[in-house]
């Protein structure tokens, strides 16, 4: 996915159609002068409903779409016909997708499955004609209700990645190598830290035909919980994942040091992230000789390690069988 398709914030104002009137009619035929009530219900207001699809992985269609207006309902008539129902606006959104009230910033819904179906803006109730309100102390109403009007608002819609591992490291540190190297994803790969502006997905093909998603978060530098770097337009996404991998590469001062750092942003950004299970992988390690991997094991955390190369393809059929090990523990 390039990254100028890669839309994962979007405002919309959403409004759902007005209920239809009810009717104010009275039977009237040759030889009925005097009929009895018969004026039928307005129409519901058409509402605007949220579905999940797999097969979408952006917000991009809505980047331009601002305005989503759903239709009125009909009014009713006589010979108690009730009005047409406003048509339903459906707006596919891919998994993952939360929407929040753009004023509070409250959470409104979101959506996880695919073919889930949630009211966004629910539209008016039609009014009720006069033939609903007679009885037999009160048998002429000459008055009917008119429809409840619909829902106006502007809501953010934010884009949370579903996937099974969230690739956690610094710029540069070879999550992009790795990605493509493993799966089919093409993110764009260079020499240099921010290559990765968006986040990449990629299946993973494993063993007998399974497969897990393997998601490449754009580079957390410190500070990126106060939005420093690309900060907190991506950290969003890691609450979504299933396990963390935490690639530190092989060339790095301090691998420790730096895997703290790591860790420390997601705890300020969102403390609950550090429940998920994690895997350190060490990459590069192609430029490592067999004493400098005894040293570096010495001091790495207590979490499952080990040291890969997607250049030099060292280590990756090991990662995948750990991965696929803590995936269903």
């Amino acid at each position: 996915m390039s990254q100028s398709s890669f839309v994962d914030y979007v405002k919309i104002c959403v409004r759902s159609g007005n209920g239809g009137n009810g009717s104010t009619h009275f039977r009237r035929e040759k030889y009925i002068p005097k009929g009895g009530p018969d004026g039928g219900n307005g129409g519901r207001g058409g509402h605007i409903i949220l579905r999940g699809n797999n097969q979408m992985w952006t917000l991009l269609h809505l980047k331009y779409r601002k305005h989503i207006f759903a239709e009125n309902g009909g009014s009713g008539s006589g010979g108690l016909c009730t009005g047409a129902e406003g048509e339903d606006i459906y707006v596919e959104v891919p998994l993952g997708t939360v929407v929040k009230d753009a004023e509070t910033m409250e959470e409104i819904m979101e959506i996880t499955q695919h073919g889930e179906e949630r009211i966004l803006m629910q539209g008016g109730r039609g009014g009720m004609g006069n033939d609903f309100f007679k009885s037999a102390t009160f048998q002429t109403p000459r008055f009917s209700q008119p429809g409840e009007e619909g829902q106006e608002g502007w809501r953010v819609l934010e884009l949370k990645l579903l996937a099974d591992v969230g690739l956690v490291g610094f710029p540069n540190a070879g999550k992009s190598t790795l990605l493509s190297v493993v799966s089919e994803a093409k993110p764009k790969i260079a020499d240099y830290a921010f290559t990765t502006l968006v986040p990449s997905i990629g299946i993973v093909s494993y063993r007998d035909n399974r497969s897990f998603v393997l998601a490449d978060i754009p580079g957390i530098i410190e500070g990126a919980h106060e939005g420093k770097g690309l900060g907190l337009r991506f950290l969003r996404h890691i609450e979504r994942n299933s396990m963390l991998l935490f690639l530190v590469s092989a060339d790095s001062k301090d691998i420790h040091q730096e895997y703290k750092v790591l860790v420390n942003e997601l705890k300020l950004y969102n403390p609950e992230l550090l429940d998920k299970k994690r895997i350190l992988a060490v990459s590069k390690s192609d430029l490592l000789d067999e004493e400098l991997i005894r040293e570096i094991k010495n001091d790495l955390p207590e979490i499952p390690h080990l040291f890969i190369s997607s250049v030099a393809n060292q280590g990756l059929t090991e990662l995948k069988d750990l991965i696929w090990k803590t995936l269903n523990e």
